[in-house]
């Protein structure tokens, strides 16, 4: 687990540099969720479109001068990608960026217009490999997507904000892909509030959490390519994020393709909500009733990130949920 005071550190540092995201209610889907008191916090409103921004912008802030000023290096699809070329343009430093060359191009676009350096690289399951290659080569810091406890410190900070806000919630909802947002979110919320239950979900066709509890440690796991979460598909999950999921989680569940394409659109026509695939996720295990609650509970469910590739976002109804 993260340790609170990391975490209220990790406020502390990044506090005034990205925003305090809201959270608002949601009667209409709390109803169609079996009537619970759904509280949505927005992190599509964060900076870049993503939660992702807390954790990279504590690490490289919290980085010596020399090392940020010999450059960073990251891997990402996407929005990890976007809040690492961000940060690091705040803190005056030079960041290059290791990309799959099918990773939605708009998110591409981004990173490189925050101006950082990208590298395409076309063999998703070697990306790491491509990321060690161009950190060797050029004496490069690593920010790490999901297995660094000050970057999951710094993605804490929205567990904080949770609790501040609304005191006790019986359930907090979170997506996980490489689950640096799950460890930090429920080391937070655990370490303030043990009896709110954590609920992670991960995608059905493409599960990393929990292969890697059966096994007892992190597991390569095949990820689809074709699907609107793109952000919860890593090609593993973090070791700390696991043991922090050992002692933490209370359910995990995993939604369907078409349970996100429903939740998305219910999202924006009845919340107002654009959010992208994985940060429909939390919202989707609820409407479906894989994540469940007692009628009048109140849930927050964590929206993730709102970089919704518009050509693909989901007009018409399918399956039951439109």
């Amino acid at each position: 687990m993260i340790a609170l005071d990391e975490i209220r550190a990790a406020a502390g540092r990044i506090g005034g540099r990205v925003h305090r995201t809201p959270l608002l209610s949601s009667a209409a889907l709390g109803e169609r969720a079996g009537g619970i008191r759904l509280f949505l916090k927005c992190e599509s409103f964060q900076k870049t479109g993503s939660f992702k921004p807390r954790g990279a912008l504590n690490k490289i802030l919290s980085l010596p001068l020399e090392e940020r000023a010999r450059g960073l290096v990251t891997v990402s699809a996407g929005n990890h990608a976007q809040a690492v070329a961000w940060a690091a343009k705040v803190a005056g430093a030079r960041a290059t960026v290791v990309m799959p060359s099918d990773a939605p191009r708009a998110k591409i676009e981004a990173v490189g217009g925050y101006g950082a350096e990208i590298v395409l690289h076309a063999d998703r399951p070697t990306l790491f490999d491509k990321l060690n290659e161009v950190r060797s080569a050029r004496g490069l810091t690593f920010i790490h997507p999901f297995d660094d406890p000050t970057v999951l410190a710094g993605a804490g900070t929205a567990g904080l904000e949770i609790l501040e806000d609304f005191a006790e919630p019986a359930v907090v909802v979170v997506p996980v892909g490489g689950g640096g947002l799950l460890g930090g979110v429920a080391s937070a919320v655990k370490g303030l509030r043990p009896a709110t239950r954590i609920v992670a979900v991960e995608l059905a066709a493409g599960p990393g959490l929990r292969p890697a509890l059966d096994a007892g440690k992190p597991v390569p796991v095949a990820r689809p390519h074709d699907t609107l979460a793109d952000g919860l598909t890593p090609p593993f999950v973090g070791a700390i994020p696991l043991e922090i999921a050992r002692q933490a989680v209370d359910d995990l569940v995993a939604v369907t393709e078409e349970e996100i394409h429903d939740a998305m659109r219910l999202l924006l026509t009845r919340a107002k909500l654009y959010v992208e695939g994985a940060g429909a996720a939390a919202t989707a295990a609820l409407l479906s009733g894989k994540a469940r609650a007692a009628p009048g509970a109140a849930v927050v469910a964590i929206v993730s990130g709102g970089n919704a590739d518009l050509a693909r976002f989901p007009r018409e109804p399918r399956g039951t949920g439109g």
